[in-house]
């Protein structure tokens, strides 16, 4: 999908602000508590997803993030396709006082290919 440049640089700047997580990483931090977001529409998620996320669409997440996730210290492993919407997300959540808000790196495009190799 082609952005416009200031979107991108947006994003890029909300990417160098997360920490990023390897989706090797993923199930192992799911086991121990993480909660993976999906940020997308839900008509993203319901034509796939990681298993067991929480799916709060991008436009809403800021206003209901704290009745789905009221502990700040929760490990959210945000994600959408590939980066962008993710990065946003795990800023936007920083920003609001999750101190563990990270982006799966590559999104659900890296956790799939990994899931098939």
């Amino acid at each position: 999908m082609d952005y416009t440049r200031k979107f991108q640089t947006m994003a890029d700047a909300a990417r160098a602000q997360v920490e990023e997580v390897a989706p090797e990483q993923v199930d192992a931090l799911m086991a121990q508590g993480a909660i993976a977001l999906d940020i997308r529409d839900k008509e993203e998620h319901d034509k796939g997803h990681i298993p067991n996320s929480l799916n709060i669409s991008r436009g809403k997440l800021e206003m209901v993030i704290e009745k789905n996730v009221p502990d700040l210290n929760t490990v959210l492993l945000c994600y959408c396709n590939a980066y962008n919407r993710g990065s946003l997300s795990a800023a936007s959540l920083q920003s609001m006082g999750y101190k563990n808000a990270k982006v799966i790196a590559g999104g659900l495009n890296a956790y799939n290919a990994l899931q098939k190799s």
